[in-house]
């Protein structure tokens, strides 16, 4: 943080490499990897497959407190343009479509480093102390599991509900809904989803993800 805060970047730079950046702190690939993850998910990086990692808010103080802000458009690369009158309804219909079919292309293309990032969303949402960075990791949770498709097309279409979500009528339906049960549901049921893609087993994360789905709609519409 302190880095992108004080080394004269802006939005849309890229950072150094996982390498360059351990061998200037002195310590491990993946301790940066972890930094840099949860970096990402406070909105102030942006890592893209095959490219790098690139500054979103070059603005954005060395904080402890995760945010939700939304990247800076990254030169040479599309701005994601969410459906602003996207309804909650729409959204968990796309959702439904598009989550339950990740698990064959995780199971076939995931990395370690990817299933890191994913327990990390994972762990840091189980340990969130506020609904509101709680949503904010269940959202780097599913976006980490579309990364790990390392399909630029499928990352992309998935940006896009993920920015879907963030809107206001979504999160306040959210909020209405909250309950200390149903989040313990629903990590639980990440947990599963999580377990499954370790093991490799696609057909299990696709049970998985249609469970935890089904849940959160017809919370939704209670």
């Amino acid at each position: 943080m302190a880095l992108i805060a004080s080394d004269g970047l802006r939005a849309g730079d890229r950072l150094p490499t996982e390498r360059a950046l351990a061998e200037r702190f002195g310590v491990t690939r993946g301790a940066v990897r972890s930094a840099l993850g949860r970096i990402e998910g406070r909105g102030y990086i942006v890592r893209i497959v095959g490219s790098g990692t690139y500054i979103a808010d070059a603005r954005a103080p060395a904080s402890d407190t995760p945010s939700a802000a939304p990247a800076a458009p990254i030169p040479g690369v599309p701005a994601i343009r969410p459906a602003r009158d996207a309804s909650p309804r729409e959204i968990m219909e796309a959702r439904r479509l598009i989550e339950p079919q990740l698990p064959d292309l995780v199971v076939a293309h995931a990395n370690g480093a990817d299933l890191d990032q994913i327990l990390l969303a994972l762990e840091s949402a189980e340990a969130a102390p506020t609904l509101e960075e709680f949503e904010a990791w269940d959202g780097r949770f599913h976006q980490a599991i579309a990364n790990a498709t390392h399909n630029s097309l499928v990352i992309e279409i998935y940006q896009i509900v993920t920015a879907a979500r963030n809107l206001a009528e979504w999160g306040e339906l959210k909020r209405r809904n909250a309950t200390e049960q149903r989040r313990a549901e629903r990590e639980a049921e990440h947990r599963a989803i999580y377990n499954r893609l370790l093991a490799r087993d696609a057909e299990g994360a696709q049970r998985a993800f249609e469970r935890h789905l089904h849940k959160v709609t017809r919370n939704l519409a209670e």
